[in-house]
């Protein structure tokens, strides 16, 4: 897999992405990551990429021109199964979203920046648009370095334990239950007997009525 990621500021995404389960999974070669400063693709003098929206609101707004010209250079070295915009009124990222990505071959990421982007790459550039919740931050590189984790770590061979991936929370619609490690006890505080009592037919049923209880309690609307 290979995720291009656009952006104004790529020192932003050095560290999280060249670290951990990402770095590892790039020196396996399974997934290429690759950040692109998009004022690299100005045609101003000053490498400039926004300007003044019209209408008079406050704020700076992206340029189309820069978008499209990087957006251009890639795909005329590959096609691209998705270009995704990170935008805050973009559909709800999920785990079930990310698994859906981690199938195709190519993604490109374009991070939204000052007060927004020029509306026209919206509508001809961009073939999905990502929000990580309900809330606005400072640009995109954050939900994109999530949504690339996200992604990432469901490869095949991305993290050691495969079955892991397959436990986590919301990839049945519930959350992962209670987990413990040794010691046993601790402090007088103990670990559940029956995750001691080597029986696997009821440590599965005591893990599945733990995440069904952890779900009604604290995410009911995932029962729904």
């Amino acid at each position: 897999m290979r995720i291009d990621i656009i952006t104004v500021i790529p020192e932003m995404l050095e560290s999280p992405l060249g670290c951990s389960i990402l770095k590892r999974a790039c020196n396996k070669g399974l997934a290429e990551i690759h950040v692109h400063n998009l004022r690299d693709y100005s045609t101003n003098k000053h490498r400039k990429v926004d300007d003044y929206p019209f209408g008079g609101e406050a704020g700076m707004v992206i340029q189309v021109e820069p978008v499209d010209r990087c957006i251009t250079a890639l795909k005329s070295q590959r096609s691209y199964d998705e270009v995704i915009f990170t935008a805050p009124d973009g559909e709800r990222f999920t785990q079930k979203t990310a698994n859906s990505l981690s199938l195709l071959d190519n993604i490109i990421i374009l991070c939204g920046h000052y007060k927004g982007i020029d509306y026209r790459i919206r509508q001809h550039l961009i073939t999905r648009e990502i929000s990580v919740g309900d809330y606005v931050l400072t640009g995109g590189e954050l939900p994109a370095a999530i949504i690339t984790d996200a992604i990432v770590r469901l490869i095949p061979g991305a993290i050691g334990d495969e079955q892991s991936a397959l436990a986590d929370s919301f990839q049945d619609n519930l959350l992962e239950g209670p987990i413990y490690t040794r010691p046993a006890v601790y402090n007088g505080w103990e670990v559940p007997p029956v995750l001691l009592s080597g029986h696997e037919a009821r440590i599965a049923e005591w893990k599945h009525q733990q995440a069904v209880e952890r779900t009604q309690r604290l995410r009911p609307d995932l029962l729904d």
